[in-house]
């Protein structure tokens, strides 16, 4: 019975060193991530704010990447699709405002969803770690009191063993939901602050738009 105790905290401490692999994995991923949106969004948005006209902003638009590139790439495309279509389709009928205003903010919700990629990962190890650890720590006391019982001998020598080993699963099950709900918390914060610029870059291009009467120079 005690080799079958060992073997399910051994399993257990597997399973939360697989937890730690990932959990580390994509917080090691999204601080590359978070660096290299902050560097995209910086070139960009010298780049736009440094255009002569929408025209010119257009073109700094398609040379670069990341979110508020990709905002900007959709409000134009709106645009463009309203000056070759008119109000012919029922995607670009209505008011030009509105129909502007509800292409930004459609882009600006796929790129909060690529954001948060990786997020609820983090959210379940580490609300989950902790009990993982538990379970193995449980069921190894169990066992272990089981075994002094069968035995009937009780002194520190026959039961410091089996409880430590049993109260390691605790302890890594800590160590391993720490690190995930530190990251999550942080990268729920950076989600926020990022889609929050997002935002105000909408709102900013929507009211660059209106005063060209929502026509670019150039042909599309």
């Amino acid at each position: 019975m005690f080799a079958l105790s060992s073997a399910v905290v051994a399993a257990t401490l597997w399973v939360l060193a697989g937890f730690s692999v990932v959990s580390w994995t994509v917080i090691v991923r999204k601080g590359w991530l978070q660096w290299r949106l902050a560097r995209q969004n910086g070139g960009f948005g010298k780049a736009f704010w440094g255009a002569q006209g929408l025209f010119e902003a257009e073109a700094a638009a398609a040379r670069h990447d990341g979110p508020l590139a990709r905002l900007c790439h959709a409000g134009f495309a709106c645009l463009r699709e309203m000056q070759r279509r008119g109000e012919r389709s029922l995607q670009h009928s209505g008011d030009k405002q509105d129909i502007l205003e509800r292409s930004l903010r459609q882009q600006v919700q796929k790129e909060q969803h690529r954001l948060e990629g990786g997020l609820m990962v983090l959210a379940s190890i580490g609300s989950t770690a902790p009990f993982v650890g538990l379970f193995g720590t449980v069921w190894g006391i169990m066992h272990a009191l089981q075994n002094i019982g069968a035995s009937g001998a009780a002194g520190l020598d026959v039961v410091a063993g089996p409880v430590g080993e049993a109260l390691i699963a605790t302890a890594v099950g800590i160590a391993t939901a720490i690190p995930a709900v530190l990251a999550y918390n942080y990268g729920l914060r950076r989600v926020r602050l990022y889609v929050a610029e997002l935002e105000d870059f909408a709102a900013d291009f929507l009211h660059l738009a209106m005063q060209a009467g929502f026509v670019v120079e150039g042909e599309g």
